[in-house]
């Protein structure tokens, strides 16, 4: 019998799965929903949650770990990136993740949306599907020939080291757009140019080649190889996706074979090849529909995952334990709509609202606000879940005051403020830099 938290786990060997041949078998592992709660939590280094030490060597544990990191400019309560391996690494200091960057032991590549990569894993990001940023090219060619000339002599440039041109491209509201701006996207999406290097939100582009290793450039796999592997590095990243979610797989092609994207043999086939390859193995979830897929070596975490600890952490919009918002409903109960694009009145929460995850369970929302000139943090939103009361969860209190006080040390914050009416949760964590 297994013991308390470790899920019921069958296996069976198919041989028809493999094609009869020997060690090529697809596992079939089923669990319980407290197991694959208890499973995510602890492969995002979230049980406990800043638990990772090591400095910038413990944030390139995360990316070994996760694959790749979304990016997001926003950062009204930390940059999204930022935010991620703020919950996993213990102390984080943002520039750690900068300094990466200027080494160039991680690199900006287009996966699910603009994300940080380690530099080793570019020749599997280097291929695209769309044929958007080629047409923007050959719309904008006069420009595009004077920005890449301009860069070829002069070195990193950003879009204002440029007057500004119109062209034929529009924005997604259809209104025309800096060509400037466009064309340095466009050569960035195509693999010419790369980021060198941010300014708060101002991005300066240089060629590739200056600014990459040879021996990465020098690797061109073929197109098939770059779309399973990026496939893989979906489920990597989150630990059980299904077979589809709302912009989980973009960029990957159709589900089926679709003349538009000739390079793609569909998601659906990718899929069946990585579970052949024994990469990715199929699990049933108890109480969920639909099967879900973990990586080959997750497979023991799986099937012995630890009891979480009383920790909290505060998560991102972008954090890639939250892309699968249909999941948080069924395995967590938790309901997850990322409220920026809704207008204030039809808004239930707020405009940047961080889940808060305590033990393997999210229990509600915190809207942050990071006042750098004044050098605290303002909490303006804090939702309770139904039936959660912070005072009766055993380690709450305290594990919610410690994340608090980590997250004011993440700000550069010197005290933390609540709007009038938490007047109760602020006489509850009271001084969480004590």
């Amino acid at each position: 019998m297994p013991g308390p938290g470790h899920p019921r786990r069958s296996v069976v060997v198919d041989p028809r799965q493999s094609g009869g041949r020997p060690g090529v078998a697809s596992l079939r592992v089923k669990v319980t929903a407290e197991a694959a709660r208890r499973f995510l939590v602890a492969r995002h280094f979230l049980a406990p949650a800043r638990s990772l030490q090591g400095g910038p060597d413990a944030v390139l544990e995360v990316f070994g770990k996760l694959g790749s990191i979304q990016f997001d400019p926003l950062a009204v309560a930390g940059r999204s990136h930022d935010l991620v391996l703020h919950a996993r690494v213990g102390d984080y200091d943002p520039a750690w993740c900068d300094e990466l960057y200027e080494r160039r032991e991680i690199f900006e590549a287009y996966n699910k949306g603009l994300s940080l990569v380690p530099t080793s894993e570019l020749p599997w990001f280097r291929a695209t599907l769309g044929r958007r940023a080629a047409e923007v090219l050959t719309e904008n060619a006069e420009v595009a020939t004077r920005v890449l000339e301009r860069i070829r002599v002069d070195g990193p440039l950003s879009s204002l080291d440029f007057a500004r041109e119109r062209g034929p491209t529009t924005d997604w509201f259809g209104m025309p757009t800096n060509a400037v701006r466009a064309v340095l996207e466009a050569y960035s999406v195509t693999g010419v140019l790369g980021l060198a290097r941010r300014d708060v939100n101002r991005r300066y582009y240089d060629l590739i080649e200056r600014l990459l290793p040879a021996d990465v450039l020098a690797q061109d796999l073929p197109v098939i190889e770059q779309l399973r592997r990026r496939l893989l590095s979906r489920y990597r990243a989150h630990g059980l996706l299904g077979t589809s979610g709302p912009d989980i797989f973009g960029g990957l092609g159709a589900v089926k074979p679709d003349p538009r994207w000739p390079d793609s043999p569909g998601r659906n086939a990718l899929r069946a090849q990585l579970i052949e390859r024994g990469e990715l193995v199929p699990v049933d979830v108890e109480g969920l529909r639909g099967k879900r897929f973990l990586i080959r070596e997750d497979v023991e975490l799986l099937h012995a995952p630890p009891e979480p600890p009383a920790s909290v952490a505060f998560l991102p919009p972008f954090d890639p334990l939250v892309w699968d918002r249909p999941l948080l409903g069924s395995l967590f109960e938790f309901d997850y709509v990322w409220e920026l694009f809704l207008p204030p009145a039809k808004r239930r929460w707020g405009w940047y609202v961080l889940p808060i995850l305590f033990r393997d369970r999210f229990v509600g929302r915190i809207e942050p606000r990071i006042d750098r000139d004044h050098a605290r943090v303002e909490v303006i939103g804090l939702w309770w879940d139904d039936g959660f009361a912070p005072r009766r969860a055993e380690g709450f209190v305290d594990a919610m005051r410690h994340a608090l006080g980590a997250y004011l040390r993440f700000a550069g914050a010197g005290r933390l403020e609540w709007a009038p009416h938490l007047a109760a949760e602020r006489r509850l964590f009271p001084d969480p830099t004590g």
